[in-house]
């Protein structure tokens, strides 16, 4: 298991009566879906500890504030506010990838029922809006950051749903829709903590920069393990990306890639039915075409990407190390 850095455990800590807060404001049913989404309620609505999730926008927006020079108390709103967008889009994600389970339990769309988890995540999104445009000071900016980032989420999101009718996406356009679905909010994560305090507009922008390229570093590690992962750390099956045929990056990049394991993953890809036995072949023949070892290297390469624009900014004392803690977490987490 890959110990999270201060940073991460702090923000969990410092978000949580907030967070708690705003769903409050939602009508008692959407409470207890969300609040079961959560881990927080069992599926009868009683008190439940399901742990927390890896908090890693609300981490990037508190640090934002910080490295501007301001209290990260002071963008505790605009942390909850991305992380309500983040948890919207997971549970829409649930239900668009068919994905039955997370942190080990059912998804809100398999317990509750498929309209039950459209509109909890609807009401996240909305609610993420009413939270960072509660106080007049920096809301303005920051919910430009965050209505940038959520629409690039959402292009990202219907692209990645229309690759599944095509086995001729190409490794360009895959890259491209997970700087859209993934890194654009940990973009907007990083700079909207910045804008919030009125951050200086050259280290709001060079946050943005950082997040993006952690976006994508965070994107193919996250295929990496929805292909290798186990899932006893991703809280979701084995081989959960191959069993609905996923274009993640590793996959596309191995089934372009002119090798002999590309023409047998291509007939795997288009059949019907897959046996347990097929999935693992064409988890053997990404890596077999070099799909496994191309995305770790350019996980690689986002991270110091990410690490390089944030290292001639005038940041305040601490908060590069913290920013590089980060970094470094997001590529050798193992869920």
């Amino acid at each position: 298991m890959v110990t999270a850095p201060p940073a991460v455990d702090t923000a969990r800590t410092t978000i949580q009566p907030a967070l708690r807060a705003a769903v409050e404001h939602l009508p008692a049913g959407l409470q207890r879906l969300v609040g079961y989404h959560f881990g927080w309620l069992d599926r009868d609505g009683n008190p439940h500890d399901g742990g927390v999730g890896k908090a890693l926008r609300p981490t990037l927006a508190l640090l934002g504030a910080r490295a501007a020079g301001s209290a990260e108390r002071a963008a505790v709103p605009a942390a909850v506010a991305v992380e309500l967008v983040h948890n919207s889009s997971l549970l829409h994600d649930d239900l668009i990838d068919g994905d039955r389970t997370r942190h080990h339990r059912p998804t809100v769309w398999a317990e509750f029922g498929v309209p039950a988890a459209i509109l909890a995540g609807d009401a996240l999104l909305n609610l993420a809006y009413h939270v960072v445009g509660a106080e007049p000071a920096g809301s303005y900016g920051a919910s430009r950051w965050l209505s940038e980032a959520t629409n690039r989420m959402l292009a990202g999101q219907a692209a990645d749903v229309s690759f599944e009718h095509r086995l001729d996406v190409t490794v360009e356009e895959c890259l491209q829709m997970a700087e859209d679905k993934t890194a654009a909010l940990l973009s907007g994560a990083a700079a909207i903590g910045s804008a919030y305090v009125s951050g200086p507009e050259e280290v709001t922008h060079a946050l943005a920069a950082y997040g993006r390229h952690l976006g994508v570093a965070f994107q193919l590690v996250d295929d990496v393990l929805g292909i290798w992962g186990a899932a006893e750390s991703t809280g979701k099956p084995v081989l959960a990306d191959l069993r609905v045929r996923k274009k993640s990056l590793p996959v596309v990049y191995a089934l372009r890639a002119g090798e002999p394991a590309s023409t047998e993953l291509a007939e795997l890809y288009a059949a019907t039915d897959l046996a347990e036995t097929d999935l693992q072949r064409c988890a053997d023949l990404v890596a077999a075409a070099g799909g496994r070892d191309w995305a770790e290297q350019q996980a690689a390469a986002a991270l110091a990407r990410a690490l390089g624009a944030v290292r001639d900014v005038p940041l305040a004392a601490g908060t590069r190390e913290e920013l590089d803690q980060v970094a470094a977490y997001v590529t050798a987490r193992n869920r």
